[in-house]
């Protein structure tokens, strides 16, 4: 098969050829059908993330066909298609995972980072951690779904019923955000980098009341935000626009360090908090709600061996909605 591997932080990935990974005992051997290109990746390939094991196949909002099934796995998974997300193994046995946690395992492996991902014609999978992708949803409209869709879904479930919702970074999780937060009733302010014009037209094409840009207050304070960028300046601006009593939700697995600012922006009961990861019940319970309120994913496509090019395409932030690798 065909495989674009990160050998070394910083350096393209290369195109090798590779044998066809065997399933193991509860794995799963899926051919790729689509997988989305998350800015994570882009983390791992600059080094941003310590926990990564190189070389590795990048990748973890895969769409796939399972073709074979390893030991204690039941011949019925064949020809069924799946998803495989971030969050690929946990210990199940620690106080994270028995709590309802697993997001949280210390042990955790993770799609794409310690194990091989979607970057690829075919991979393997823990069968527990695979989700059902509904059939209302094609190969390259489920794929974003599996990391922008799931996580801006942990956030938002984060943010309750926030009426009045700030979305920092429009990108391909807050293209997805927006649409289930105006099916929940919330008005939807966005934000964008300074001088965006384009993205701030977008985001109000998509439904937000208000799109300006970051470093600009909006015409209402918040309830919560959502921080998509991986920027952690972002923090004191949204804590400003944020009510007392309201909450800052930063998305992202890596962010650049948050700069002091004075105590009376958090202030007022206001908080900070993160998302880390996702849970197996997240996706179930994303899957269901978009069945009830459809979503649209706006897609660039690229071919595999294409993988750098989308990256760099990413990385320049030129384009709305999300990418897709098609092997």
């Amino acid at each position: 098969m065909r495989a674009m591997v990160l050998h070394t932080p910083g350096q393209p990935l290369q195109l090798e050829q590779r044998p066809i990974p065997a399933p193991g005992s509860g794995q799963l051997l899926i051919k790729v059908l689509a997988c989305g290109v998350c800015r994570t990746d882009l983390h791992l390939v600059d080094g941003e993330l310590p926990q990564a094991q190189l070389p590795r196949v990048p990748g973890h909002e895969i769409v796939g066909e399972v073709t074979a099934v390893g030991a204690t796995v039941g011949a019925d998974w064949i020809g069924r298609r799946v998803g495989v997300p971030w969050l690929g193994w946990t210990c199940g046995e620690c106080a994270f995972c028995r709590s309802g946690r697993e997001n949280l395992c210390d042990q955790a492996l993770f799609t794409g980072c310690n194990l091989d991902g979607g970057y690829a014609e075919y991979t393997v999978a823990d069968e527990r951690f695979c989700l059902p992708i509904p059939d209302t949803l094609s190969d390259v409209q489920a794929a974003p779904l599996l990391c922008a869709g799931l996580i801006g879904f942990r956030a938002l479930q984060m943010a309750a019923d926030a009426a009045h919702l700030g979305l920092y970074g429009f990108g391909a999780a807050a293209h997805l955000a927006i649409q289930v937060a105006l099916g929940r009733g919330q008005q939807v302010y966005a934000f964008t980098r300074p001088g965006d014009s384009a993205g701030q037209a977008y985001a109000r094409s998509l439904g937000a009341v208000w799109a300006g840009p970051s470093d600009q207050l909006p015409p209402h304070l918040l309830d919560a935000s959502l921080i998509f960028a991986p920027v952690g300046a972002l923090v004191p601006l949204a804590l400003a626009a944020t009510v007392k009593g309201g909450c800052v939700i930063c998305a992202g697995i890596h962010m650049s360090d948050i700069p002091a600012f004075p105590y009376r922006l958090l202030w007022g009961e206001r908080s900070v908090r993160s998302v880390a990861n996702l849970t197996r019940q997240d996706g179930t319970a994303f899957f269901q709600t978009v069945q009830h309120t459809p979503i649209h994913c706006d897609i660039t496509r690229f071919a595999l061996e294409d993988a750098n090019q989308a990256l760099a395409h990413l990385r320049s932030g030129q384009f709305n909605g999300a990418i897709v690798l098609t092997p």
